[in-house]
């Protein structure tokens, strides 16, 4: 019965004491916001044909969908063309700055806004990776994905460095703005429809008040800590959330295939390598699809994978190996069958199950090479020729969002 306890009593602190996975959750939040980013800045000649007045999908057509269904797009506020290129420059911004960490918090929604309304206003453009983005892009607010690899935690190290207290007023700027930008079009009527997500919208602007308000106006320790232990469980969860989303999507996908017939018989990826629409490199396709042995082991090698991996989360040697072997197969699928933003968001999403200490060594070798780009081109410009090598930092534990609230 004690170590019954000491074991319930050890889970709550690791769920309540910090934000877990702080790492994981950086490469998540880096990793689709460059989805993202790249998907708009590569479409962005053809964006009035995807999600604008010229496409096939017209406003109209969205209007009677939206309407029946409920789903959130700020491009249905107007129709005019002012309007949308607002609305696809917000979201491009947003995506960098999230990319960046720069007051992620807010980013984190804005992110959100911009791909719920984009991927609503025309349901018929994706290739499966938009699903993932779709989906991730609400499990992102939840979580504290700013502590590391970011702007928010460099200019917070940086303040604790000259021994100053972290004082932001941009960020509940920001939020005062959105907060009234909330209110208006709530008052409106522009809302109305499935309540889902006004209502996060609207519980994550009332956080960031309470936790704004708890920082500056409370006398004790305590209602902050409580406020920072409330920030940890959420975030925690939405990692779960994330976790288990990505073995949901692998677990359905591989049953499915095991019941269908020709991947029973090893033949299923010879097909899609002979299809003008997935073959970028028709040499590279036709090189594989000829290979009877290679056809029949990636065929059988992706059900296996796809089926074994929820299994193997709690043995970390061979959780790992498949987990390369999934990274390998979507940039595969990236090259061959020319699918680059499905594979990325999906190798994005493979990557919250990375460990720890190859994060961390990843993020120093990119401090070390961002160094020594950083002297070259400094010393080619006559300033000084060197500069201190930089390492990843260490996440701090239950450290606070830095936009002036604790979230």
């Amino acid at each position: 019965m004690n170590r019954f306890a000491l074991a319930v009593s050890h889970g709550i602190a690791r769920v309540t004491e910090a934000a877990r996975g702080p790492y994981q959750a950086a490469v998540i939040r880096i990793g689709f916001s460059a989805t993202w980013l790249l998907f708009l800045l590569r479409e962005f000649p053809h964006r009035e044909e995807l999600y604008g007045p010229d496409g096939p999908w017209s406003w109209n057509l969205a209007e009677q969908l939206i309407s029946s269904n409920g789903a959130f797009t700020v491009l249905m506020w107007s129709d005019s063309r002012f309007w949308f290129e607002c609305v696809y420059a917000l979201a491009v911004l947003a995506s960098l700055l999230l990319l960046l960490g720069w007051r992620t918090r807010t980013m984190s929604v804005l992110f959100m806004v911009g791909v719920l309304s984009l991927q609503n206003r025309s349901v018929f453009m994706g290739d499966g990776g938009d699903n993932v983005l779709h989906l991730m892009c609400i499990y992102l607010v939840f979580t504290r994905c700013g502590q590391v690899w970011s702007l928010d935690e460099r200019r917070t190290r940086a303040a604790r460095a000259r021994g100053e207290r972290v004082v932001d007023r941009v960020g509940p700027a920001l939020w005062t703005v959105l907060g009234l930008v909330l209110v208006g079009m709530t008052f409106l009527g522009k809302l109305d429809g499935d309540p889902t997500v006004p209502v996060l919208l609207w519980g994550v602007w009332l956080a960031q008040a309470v936790g704004w308000a708890i920082n500056r106006l409370a006398k004790s320790d305590q209602p902050r800590i409580t406020a920072d232990v409330i920030a940890n469980i959420v975030h925690n969860g939405a990692l779960v959330v994330i976790m288990a989303e990505a073995c949901l999507i692998y677990a359905t996908a591989g049953w499915y295939k095991i019941q269908g017939s020709r991947w029973q018989d090893g033949t299923a990826v010879y097909y899609p390598l002979h299809l003008d629409y997935f073959s970028p490199w028709p040499a590279l396709a036709d090189l594989l699809a000829g290979n009877g042995i290679m056809v029949m082991l990636v065929t059988y090698g992706t059900v296996i994978v796809q089926v074994a991996f929820p299994f193997t989360l709690f043995n970390r040697r061979v959780k790992n190996v498949l987990l390369a072997c999934m990274m390998l197969e979507h940039a595969a699928i990236a090259i061959v069958l020319g699918l680059p933003f499905f594979s990325l968001a999906m190798i994005v999403a493979d990557s919250v199950f990375l460990p720890t200490p190859f994060l961390r060594r990843l993020g120093d070798l990119a401090a070390r090479a961002r160094g020594r780009a950083w002297t070259l081109l400094s010393g080619e410009n006559g300033a000084p020729a060197a500069l201190p090598e930089q390492r990843t930092p260490k996440a701090p534990e239950g450290a606070a969002d830095t936009e002036g609230v604790r979230a």
